[in-house]
């Protein structure tokens, strides 16, 4: 069956607007997928459109020279209106400038573009078309896409509702992805060996393709063991000087490695929320990553992640997802608090003039308590609103000023309703 994804609505919209629709992701995300679909759409519809691939050897030759590529739209589509598809762009050289060249003609072709994130991608090109696109990006599946693919999309205007009946398959739908995570291919595979199998290419052409070939790092035996130190400790403190010696390497690649890391959407960085510098932890981020199947396959868990302490910074990693997903269209951000004194919340969700501490507990809550690190910052901070999201319990709690939120963690998925993030200041 093939997997919905979110995105592709809005991605069909945009097909009626002059600027390129560019879309970004992981390796192996399913760009090429949704413009195949789109394509398809598009020739229901008996609209003109041209499909090019840079890995296809007979496509890169269009690609010499602008003019090259112009005359095969118009050999494909004349000189009406159209639709030109062009997928991994990362592959021709100065391709911001290629395409901004193009764009400027002002020609009556509609542009839709892909590209894994390769720097050359989410640097040189997005500069070089800055006014000239919009950037749609396409991560793995997220939970709702994967429990709606789960469950044949029986279930996919009132998801919530679903899951909140049937709790145990909650739960173990919950598992499943926590362990496989949502890469497409790694989904849709039947077995445990072939969903390893997979993931394990998607790794090595992510290692070989992106790090290796793209940016030019000759010793990636460094750049793995990083990913694999920053698999074993999601959520905590990094120390880049520690990781330096760690590694043997200095302190500046280790540094590099992480910036490429989070270009080419592996992990996602966290810094810090501190208002008083003197007592909070204010330089250290903390990382999550993008997809936990790849996380897992790391560190050689994939599949078979046993450890309850590793379970719960997985669910902690799984919850930033969710909340990353949701606010991906506000103006907020996501933060993490310490103090030197060792109190800490998982999230902060900053608003500008307000904030939201989230709590993560991967337990399935009887009644509604906080910590005493949730309510030193509730005590500091006073916020209106607090979310403690975990397994099962739906309730509110009051503590001082602050309307604490207990939130099941499917809950955090419903249509249009993320709990205290619906309130009068998001």
């Amino acid at each position: 069956m093939m997997i919905k994804r979110k995105l592709y609505a809005e991605l069909k919209d945009h097909l009626q607007k002059k600027e390129i629709s560019f879309i970004t992701g992981p390796r192996q995300s399913g760009k090429t997928t949704v413009m195949l679909m789109l394509k398809e759409h598009l020739g229901r519809n008996s609209q003109r459109n041209l499909f090019l691939n840079l890995d296809i050897e007979a496509d890169k030759h269009f690609f010499t020279s602008q003019a090259g590529l112009i005359n095969k739209i118009k050999l494909e589509i004349g000189e009406r209106e159209g639709f030109v598809f062009i997928d991994e762009i990362q592959r021709k050289e100065d391709a911001g400038v290629f395409l901004k060249g193009i764009f400027d003609m002002n020609l009556p072709y509609k542009f839709v573009v892909s590209g894994s994130g390769s720097v050359e991608l989410k640097e040189k090109i997005h500069e070089s078309l800055a006014g000239r696109k919009r950037i749609f990006e396409l991560s793995p599946l997220s939970f709702e896409e994967f429990v709606n693919h789960k469950t044949e999309y029986k279930y996919e205007d009132r998801l919530a509702e679903f899951l909140s009946l049937h709790r145990e398959k909650a739960v173990e739908l919950l598992e499943e992805y926590l362990n496989f995570g949502g890469y497409p291919r790694v989904v849709l595979e039947e077995t445990i060996e072939e969903k390893r199998k997979t993931i394990n290419e998607i790794y090595q052409s992510y290692i070989e393709k992106d790090i290796s070939f793209l940016l030019h790092i000759r010793k990636t035996e460094d750049f793995g063991r990083l990913v694999k130190i920053l698999a074993s400790q999601i959520g905590s403190v990094f120390r880049v000087s520690e990781i330096s010696g760690t590694l043997g390497i200095s302190f500046k690649t280790v540094k590099d490695y992480l910036w490429y890391l989070e270009k080419t959407f592996i992990v996602h960085r966290v810094s810090p929320f501190y208002k008083n510098i003197r007592k909070e932890i204010s330089k250290s981020p903390v990382y999550y990553f993008y997809d936990l199947g790849l996380r897992n396959f790391s560190i050689g868990s994939f599949g078979n992640v046993a450890d309850p302490k590793e379970r719960s910074f997985l669910f902690e990693n799984f919850v930033f997802n969710l909340i990353k997903e949701k606010l991906k269209d506000s103006s907020a951000d996501i933060h993490y608090w310490r103090t030197k004194d060792g109190a800490e919340v998982d999230f902060v969700i900053n608003y500008g003039k307000e904030q939201v501490p989230v709590e993560v507990k991967h337990r399935a809550l009887k009644e509604p308590s906080v910590t005493r690190s949730f309510r030193s910052f509730l005590a500091r901070y006073q916020p209106k609103r607090a979310l403690v999201i975990n397994l099962s319990l739906d309730a509110v709690m009051p503590v001082e000023k602050t309307e604490v939120r207990f939130l099941p963690f499917y809950e955090t998925g419903r249509s249009g309703d993320f709990g205290v993030l619906n309130c009068d200041f998001c």
